[in-house]
């Protein structure tokens, strides 16, 4: 029987569990197809304890995870007001992360942290939500897809010294009437 999950604002004393979730997960997903050497110099670069604890402390950034049993098994970084080249609105919201263990893929887990995005977007007042992904990601790819994200450009992406391209996606954020009023008075 699968664990109770719980979704919630990543704190400072999750920086060193993170950072080992963050690397873990990022390594699943793509070491076997990319060299050990750039995956050393990415993961090396943007998941040791001390970042993740800068991270979670960002004002323009939230952190979300999820655990069960009290271990980490999924989260999510958000970056608030983070335009790119080919996404203009007010207030978009990047996904700059979005992982989840592979022992909890398939349990409707990725779900519920998108709906979890969503409603954070909703809350920012953002218009729109947008991610890079890279190009041979075709899990990720079909995900975003399924919940209503276009490719709308590209960016580079750099995996230690391979450049990548990553796809940029987007979808609108769909607010209740109640949350656009709230978002009109601020």
């Amino acid at each position: 029987m699968q664990a109770a999950i719980r979704i919630r604002r990543a704190e400072d004393d999750d920086a060193l569990a993170l950072s080992v979730l963050a690397e873990r997960t990022f390594r699943a997903a793509f070491a076997e197809s990319n060299s050990p050497a750039n995956m050393q110099l990415h993961c090396a670069a943007n998941y040791g304890h001390v970042l993740q604890l800068a991270e979670i402390r960002e004002s323009s950034r939230e952190t979300w995870v999820a655990e069960a049993d009290k271990r980490l098994v999924a989260y999510v970084q958000l970056r608030l007001d983070a335009a790119s080249s080919v996404v203009l609105s007010e207030r978009p919201v990047e996904i700059q992360r979005f992982y989840v263990e592979a022992s909890h893929h398939g349990t409707g887990l990725a779900h519920h942290l998108m709906a979890h995005v969503l409603a954070r977007a909703e809350a920012a007042c953002s218009a729109e939500l947008w991610l890079g992904v890279w190009e041979r990601n075709l899990r990720g790819l079909a995900f975003y897809r399924k919940w209503g994200f276009d490719v709308v450009g590209e960016h580079i992406f750099r995996l230690g010294d391979d450049p990548q391209r990553d796809l940029v996606m987007r979808r609108d954020v769909q607010s209740t009437l109640a949350a656009q009023e709230s978002c009109a008075t601020n």
